[in-house]
């Protein structure tokens, strides 16, 4: 068994932390994995089961209880995440919802827009999406075109976003917008937009190599009229926020990426033990067994890593250029985990129904979302560098 050879993970092992993952292992077990061939289909998820994970207490896990979440630490999401991961469980965009609208609204909303917004989020109903990406601008953020001109009491928002995770399904999202174009008080702000305003429309999901049940699409602004109160944060701020913010989702990613490698290891050993070769078990030869050790050790080191930047994160005192290091180098490795794993099913391995083709497919978006891996070798350089 794999975890014979893994060192104890301190961060999961309290009895708060063990009654946890046996209830999301049920909850995938038993309202997941039977329905994914159905979502991938319809390209996907049921709302239903993201307000069976809200009654679960399994959205917002860390948001305080004032506002409908539980009041835990960040390691309890981070425990959900990579319990997704091991399943290879793609479809619920839960990470994008809980550990990055989710803060934002925490951190730099209005008490207004906090108790609007956050108890139906907790509970599933409200499902959100996060708008930054655009056509012609991918990882540069301040390059965006999408405007909001100021008219009193409202902005009037015009533009596209595009590869938006939960966008077809969102009832609402936070969307890079920038104000003052033209003047020099131009810059990056963040509008809360509800998916029913007039003008707000949305494409047909993409059909996608991997994630399939997972709805990715554009947005569409068409003189769609934002309230003032929608502002969140300061006007010109966005950029900043988006910057600080956005450790936190690498920092998913990164451990989406190690619960990933391990429940691909464990596919295997399992379906190498069983599988004959030569009248043996493939699991008996020499080259099985080197690869298999070489998946858990990089799997290993990267628990460590991964498990003091959650400790960090629970304080606040992750830094970007860690979380830019946990992503760039976990998604890497879960990359090559799988690869190696797959090339153990043999042809077998590229069938969709074993999942450990799914796996393969829906990996390779993690090096380019969040941030590109060559963005963040650029952030880790900056921070090697900043005296030049």
């Amino acid at each position: 068994m794999l975890q014979n050879v893994l060192l104890t993970r301190e961060i999961y092992a309290s009895e708060e932390h063990k009654m946890m993952r046996e209830m999301i292992q049920d909850f995938i077990k038993n309202e997941i994995m039977d329905h994914i061939d159905a979502w991938e289909k319809k390209g996907m998820v049921s709302r239903e089961i993201w307000e069976r994970a809200g009654e679960l207490g399994l959205l917002c896990m860390d948001m305080p209880a004032a506002y409908g979440g539980s009041g835990l630490d960040f390691s309890f999401n981070a425990l959900f995440i990579e319990e997704m991961g091991k399943k290879g469980i793609s479809g619920p965009g839960f990470s994008l919802h809980s550990d990055i609208v989710a803060p934002y609204l925490l951190k730099y909303g209005t008490e207004a827009q906090k108790q609007k917004y956050l108890p139906p989020m907790a509970t599933g109903k409200l499902i959100t999406s996060i708008g930054m990406t655009e056509p012609n601008c991918g990882s540069d953020l301040q390059a965006i075109t999408t405007s909001a001109v100021d008219q009193g009491d409202y902005y009037v928002v015009n533009g596209q976003k595009t590869f938006i995770t939960n966008g077809f399904m969102s009832d609402m999202s936070i969307v890079a917008v920038k104000t003052n174009l033209g003047t020099a008080e131009e810059g990056v702000s963040l509008l809360i937009m509800e998916s029913d305003a007039e003008g707000f429309e949305k494409g047909i999901p993409f059909k996608k190599i991997g994630m399939k049940s997972q709805d990715t699409c554009e947005l569409f602004f068409d003189d769609v009229k934002v309230p003032k109160e929608n502002l969140l944060g300061e006007e010109g701020k966005g950029f900043k926020i988006m910057m600080t913010e956005l450790a936190r989702e690498r920092l998913s990613v990164g451990l989406n990426a190690i619960g990933g490698a391990e429940g691909a290891i464990e596919n295997t050993m399992e379906y190498t033990s069983t599988r004959t070769a030569f009248k043996q078990p493939i699991a008996s030869f020499q080259n099985t067994q080197f690869k298999l050790a070489e998946c858990a050790t990089q799997l290993q080191l990267h628990q460590a890593f991964l498990d003091r930047c959650t400790q960090l994160l629970s304080k606040d005192e992750l830094t970007a250029e860690s979380a830019s290091i946990a992503k760039y180098s976990a998604t890497e490795m879960h990359g090559k985990v799988v690869d190696e794993c797959l090339q153990l099913f043999g042809g077998y391995g590229y069938i969709w129904d074993y999942p450990i083709a799914r796996m393969y497919a829906d990996n390779r978006v993690a090096r380019i979302y969040a941030g590109t891996n060559e963005i963040m070798k650029v952030l880790i350089a900056r921070g090697l560098f900043k005296e030049l």
